[in-house]
């Protein structure tokens, strides 16, 4: 592996910022939280490790339900650009003529699932999306999906007349609110949260992308974050660490300014008693997007290695999975009619337990299933797995599958 991006997003390694920006740093916190909660000096759950086993035979079922051989892919964001098996990435590749150009068409795909995971945060339960010359009518992660994919195919986040398909600084910076709602078909009788969060972030990344030459190229295009992964792998060989580093240090600046460390944005990094410090990271949709380049990036030749470095991730299907199974148990039953906001001491502890809860859960399913961690890594337990399982059993236990708990989403978290 050549040398670490100490450099990048102004975030050196000696800066106390630094040390916060890993997927280390995140099972660390998580730890200590845990910990907080098993020793009982929580007020808000109890953790309840006897539960696990439950929810590891049901997870193990909806893997078998869904992929009978175990073929299961990664979890990523291509998954629901496929909703309702069409594949429109194919199609997408076909149209902008990339099929004889493999480096081409995984800076293509990689233009896309950037911006597709900025957007992906929830819609809130009364916005679809009906999807032009089909029938369907699509929800939740998928509409935001193949939403995504027509923002992007309409040439919207290009600043280039003659290729559509790419996003780029120039475009970014120019988007306004409008003109997303208008391709997400957001309106008074479908609303959608947080339609200017979502189009700020994506002009927030322009500037970065601007900023960083050394990562995107001159113009700045989110495409050429393959030209630089190409030039710091070893024989072909990238570990997901270094993905994640990279896109934690370099993509600091889009999200909102929470709480900073000498100058830096920590991003999805929130307060908790547990750690020393106070600080507890997750890091979830740059996770979410370092899952979703596994495939452009293996598709470019790279093999990326070091999967369960990274981390479940805390959100509402994960999340509400263990909340669902009663592994992590609210201490007071006016929990679950609270409205809450993404920083409150219980949302933070809630999802510190989920990343933690993962963990031994992705062990238990495997033992359940009969395969190895190298075999079946985190990334597709989720997959097959957790998320999928979170999504059946609110569907099973709540009208429109809502999850367990109520969250205000601004559009740049959850």
């Amino acid at each position: 592996m050549k040398p670490g991006p100490e450099w990048l997003g102004g975030v050196p390694d000696h800066h106390p910022a630094a040390a916060l920006l890993t997927a280390g740093a995140i099972r660390a916190r998580c730890g200590a939280v845990l910990d907080h909660v098993e020793r009982g000096m929580s007020p808000f759950f109890r953790w309840r490790p006897d539960r696990i086993p439950a929810a590891a035979d049901y997870v193990a079922q909806t893997i078998r339900q869904n992929y009978p051989t175990l073929a299961v892919p990664y979890h990523s964001r291509w998954r629901h650009f496929e909703a309702g098996g069409v594949d429109r990435w194919g199609k997408l590749v076909i149209d902008a003529g990339l099929t004889a150009d493999p480096l081409e068409r995984s800076r293509v795909a990689i233009d896309l699932v950037i911006p597709s995971v900025l957007l992906d945060a929830g819609a809130g339960p009364h916005w679809h999306y009906k999807e032009p010359g089909r029938h369907q009518v699509l929800t939740r992660s998928e509409g935001l999906a193949v939403a995504s994919l027509a923002l992007f195919a309409s040439g919207a986040l290009s600043g280039d007349p003659r290729r559509h398909h790419r996003c780029d600084a120039q475009a970014l910076d120019r988007l306004i609110p409008e003109h997303v709602a208008l391709l997400f078909q957001v309106g008074p009788a479908n609303p959608m949260v947080g339609v200017e969060g979502r189009t700020e972030l994506l002009r927030r990344l322009g500037t970065v992308m601007g900023a960083h030459a050394e990562v995107f190229g001159t113009p700045a295009r989110a495409g050429h974050l393959l030209d630089y992964l190409l030039t710091h792998a070893d024989g072909g060989t990238l570990e997901a660490e270094f993905v994640l580093v990279t896109l934690l240090r370099v993509l600091g600046p889009v999200w909102p300014g929470r709480i900073e460390l000498d100058g830096v944005s920590l991003g999805d990094c929130w307060s908790h008693p547990a750690p020393s410090d106070g600080l507890v990271p997750f890091h979830k949709l740059t996770q979410w997007l370092t899952y979703s380049l596994l495939e452009p990036l293996e598709w470019a030749g790279l093999k990326v290695t070091g999967l369960d470095c990274l981390t479940g991730l805390p959100e509402y299907r994960n999340g509400g999975l263990l909340l669902d199974f009663g592994v992590i148990e609210p201490k007071d039953p006016g929990f679950w009619a609270q409205d809450w906001t993404v920083d409150a001491a219980p949302v933070v502890e809630w999802r510190a337990l989920t990343v933690m809860g993962l963990d031994l859960l992705a062990g238990a399913v495997r033992e359940e299933l009969g395969v190895s961690a190298e075999a079946f890594p985190l990334a597709r337990v989720l997959e097959g797995g957790t998320w999928a399982a979170g999504r059946r059993i609110a569907a099973q236990r709540r009208p429109g599958g809502e999850p367990p708990l109520r969250i205000r989403s601004d559009g740049t978290v959850f």
